[in-house]
């Protein structure tokens, strides 16, 4: 393979340093992923950074010299060129579910729903959940105290209204009793 160190890490870069067929990272991964092409080089796939996908080992080894010469015929997901909402669902227990032919294809090939990574898309979702509910339980706080703030201002506004009131009927019950 004939790549750049500064193509691959321009690819590394593009995608987010995670597998761009199943999101593995490589954080996740333990390591840096592979460079894999697209169009395989044995179809005549070049070299160039758009026709270089970063995949992880199994990503790329299911993958392998893939091809699908027909024109009709549908090809595996291209991150380079297709939007993932448009051919997969990630379900909130990790599983990715196929909503075309691409997806389908994919999916069959790929096997992106390998027990391990749906166990960690389910903990990436609950840890997701986890993050949102403690932001909404920030906000709802933050809410409360402003509210409080101002239930206490109300209070000390009306203690004073209160008070004004007292000494004034101080005041005309002196002025009635002379």
């Amino acid at each position: 393979m004939n790549i750049s160190d500064t193509t691959r890490q321009e690819v590394r870069a593009r995608a987010g340093f995670a597998c761009e067929y199943c999101g593995i990272t490589e954080r996740d991964a333990g390591s840096e992923l592979t460079i894999d092409h697209f169009k395989p080089k044995s179809a005549s796939g070049a070299d160039d950074a758009e026709n270089l996908v970063y995949a992880c080992f199994r990503c790329n080894l299911h993958k392998s010299d893939y091809w699908t010469e027909s024109e009709t015929a549908p090809q595996i997901f291209n991150p380079r060129l297709q939007f993932a909402a448009a051919h997969f669902l990630l379900a909130p227990d990790g599983v990715i579910y196929a909503i075309s032919e691409i997806g389908d294809l994919t999916i069959a090939r790929l096997k992106p729903n390998r027990p391990p990574l749906v166990v960690h898309r389910r903990k990436i979702n609950k840890q997701l959940a986890d993050r949102e509910f403690f932001e909404r339980t920030q906000t709802a706080n933050k809410l409360l105290a402003q509210t409080n703030d101002q239930q206490r201002r109300v209070i000390d506004e009306q203690q004073k209204i209160l008070e004004e009131q007292q000494r004034l009927l101080k005041i005309i019950l002196r002025s009635g009793n002379k």
